[in-house]
């Protein structure tokens, strides 16, 4: 055994983290490389040189120190103190709403396997899921085939597919969707035509489930994540181009074909009051809550708010908490958002990248739909508030982004000497 190779394992006898272990050799086998190549040029023989490099580097135990200190995986903290607040505010409603003492006992489960689930994904190596893009696209397709195919019962006019305590439903096929497109958007030679099918088949299927809120939050998170991917600017403006025409041109004709009732509730979104006695009143009624509010809520006054624990939670949230408590939520909702797009700036690793702007998007697209519907911004339409709407599966998409997150965060340091190490 050499000197070097004597040096490396002494070295690396005092790293403790098993992912930095392979960076740190590669490192250091560049920075021997570079110091030898110097004193060869000085005249020294090739062994000669080699060992006068190694002898530059000094103590090996003391660099290993160092270097088991500077690639230990990291933790971010910002974002777990956030998850945990956000927890603890999704336990709130459970003590309003009337039927909250009966879902208390799920919501403890739920945020038990909820916070389970950040803690094994933020464990796992990130890098690991780049290979298997496939299988999660195929994952994603066959869920949605089952409820196309086979779903044996619908609640609000979404199909599910029920195996005992088992229950399939549109919205368990947007992780496997969002693993899937971070490893396809960034292989160098994915063709426009090839994005084309590969978006479209999960599209028709979501469309026609129908799940019009799983089809809207695939979408975004998709055309989010094509601006960091492969393509070129000029594709993916284009590509944006095409398919908002496409949109209005369908819209335009398909207008023509929807029955009274489905004009009656596009039209009840934008003049609510024409309809109170229909379509429009659940609107007109959710305003009168939000006003109702004030800012310290009406803890003793249960008034009944219809889909307080799920769709509108943020309503019976204002409605109970006031709107002082209410902005109070919405800003630590939003630090997340902000938080995630820092950790983003700082990525180098495109896959990486690609990962935290789907993470971003999705949570985003559900946060701000949620809460714009409440104020009118938005219609009335199936999407939970992250984190504070009961419910499994919404909280589980949600774990498994920040989960993925802060699996990106731990290892971006490694991520970032490799890219160097690749540039050098």
């Amino acid at each position: 055994m050499n000197k070097k190779q004597v040096f490396l394992n002494e070295v690396i006898a005092q790293i403790k983290s098993k992912d930095a272990k392979k960076y740190v050799i590669d490192e250091l086998n560049y920075h021997v490389k570079e110091a030898k190549n110097i004193w060869i040029e000085k005249g020294l023989p090739e062994v000669e040189a080699e060992e006068k490099a190694v002898e530059q580097m000094g103590s090996p135990v003391q660099l290993g120190k160092q270097l088991n200190k500077l690639h230990r995986p990291k933790v971010d903290w910002i974002l777990v103190v956030l998850l945990v607040t956000i927890f603890g505010l999704g336990f709130l409603p459970m003590f309003s709403i009337s039927i909250g003492e009966y879902l208390l006992p799920s919501k403890v489960i739920i945020t038990f396997i909820g916070s389970a689930s950040v803690l094994g994904i933020m464990l796992m190596d990130y890098r690991k899921f780049k290979t298997q893009g496939w299988l999660f696209y195929s994952i994603g397709v066959m869920i949605l085939l089952v409820l196309r195919l086979f779903s044996n019962t619908t609640i609000n006019g979404l199909p599910l597919f029920r195996i005992g305590p088992l229950t399939i439903e549109t919205i368990m096929s947007l992780p496997f969707f969002f693993l899937a497109w971070a490893s396809i958007l960034d292989l160098e030679r994915l063709k426009v035509w090839q994005f084309i099918l590969l978006f479209s088949l999960p599209f028709f299927l979501l469309l026609t489930a129908p799940s019009i809120s799983s089809t809207y939050i695939y979408t975004v998170m998709v055309f989010s994540m094509i601006w960091w991917s492969r393509f070129s600017r000029k594709t993916v403006l284009s590509i944006w181009g095409v398919s908002v025409s496409l949109f209005l041109i369908v819209s335009f004709i398909s207008w023509k074909f929807l029955s009274i009732y489905q004009k009656d509730r596009l039209l009840a979104y934008l003049n609510p009051e024409e309809y109170a006695d229909g379509p429009g009143y659940m609107i007109l009624h959710v305003k009168e809550f939000l006003l109702k509010a004030g800012w310290f809520g009406h803890s003793v006054d249960k008034e009944f708010i219809p889909l307080a624990h799920t769709n509108l939670v943020f309503v019976s949230f204002t409605y109970y908490y006031g709107w002082l408590l209410a902005l109070v939520l919405v800003v630590i909702l939003g630090l997340f958002i902000a938080r995630m797009m820092v950790i983003t700036s700082r990525m180098k690793d495109p896959y990486g990248k690609l990962l935290l702007i789907g993470a971003v998007s999705l949570y985003t697209v559900q946060l701000a739909t949620n809460i714009g519907m409440t104020l009118g911004i938005f219609p009335l339409i199936s999407i939970s508030l992250p984190f504070i709407s009961y419910g499994l599966m919404p909280t589980l998409l949600n774990a498994i982004l920040v989960g993925i997150v802060l699996s990106v965060y731990r290892r971006k340091d490694l991520t970032r000497i490799t890219e160097e190490l690749k540039n050098q």
